[in-house]
């Protein structure tokens, strides 16, 4: 019996740290790390991302896991020349299909409404300073979706980029429900193996020898 909880509970630790690093490690949707830096993708051209609450934490930055329902300033950095002639909009959309982490351009033309879908938008404009700002004060906690869609300043083409966040504190997601299920299964396996049968046998002999 010690040895299949044992076994159990490596498998409870796997499975959690599986599970954390898919969430935090992974990059979601169009958000890569390079040197401690969030990158997305616009197509082939590449900007940092960056997420400032300075209302509740000053200087820090943050990429896709934003701690605080509260003003939001998002700071992309252009890494490709042709993104300062761009010009480039900004829009957050809650995830109300659950596309996840995974998500892409393909979930954002899936969504009914997007309209009503959208939190916030900000016009199109051309930054050829190579900085782009964007503010939105969030008021719910949840799971969006950030879409930044470039025009080319030359030709009827755009290229977007599409990445998921969350707000408010990390998602969790199956965490907890795999946990009780682990619990649920070793404690059924200890009712149905006479666990619950011994131990009423040994709270009988306690109270005899009494």
């Amino acid at each position: 019996m010690k040895i299949i909880i044992n076994s159990q509970l490596r498998l409870l630790c796997i499975g959690v740290m599986t599970l954390s690093v898919s969430n935090s490690v992974v990059g979601h949707g169009g958000v890569a790390f390079e040197e401690d830096l969030c990158v997305i993708s616009i197509n082939f051209m590449q900007a940092h991302f960056t997420v400032f609450q300075p209302e509740t934490s000053q200087s820090d930055e943050f990429c896709e896991d934003i701690p605080d329902i509260t003003n939001s300033v998002f700071v992309m950095e252009y890494l490709h020349d042709l993104l300062y002639e761009m010009n480039i909009d900004f829009r957050i959309v809650r995830d109300i299909n659950n596309a996840g982490q995974y998500a892409d351009w393909q979930d954002i033309q899936g969504i009914d409404d997007l309209e009503a879908a959208t939190v916030y938008y900000q016009q199109p404009s051309i930054e050829s300073g190579g900085y782009y700002r964007a503010s939105y004060a969030f008021e719910e906690r949840g799971t969006y979706i950030g879409v930044v869609t470039a025009s080319h300043p030359l030709e009827d083409r755009d290229y977007n980029a599409v990445f998921y966040f969350q707000v408010g504190g990390r998602d969790w997601g199956s965490i907890p429900l795999f946990i009780a299920l682990l619990v649920l299964a070793q404690g059924s396996y200890w009712y149905s193996s006479g666990g619950y049968a011994k131990y009423k046998e040994k709270r009988s002999e306690s109270g005899l020898s009494a």
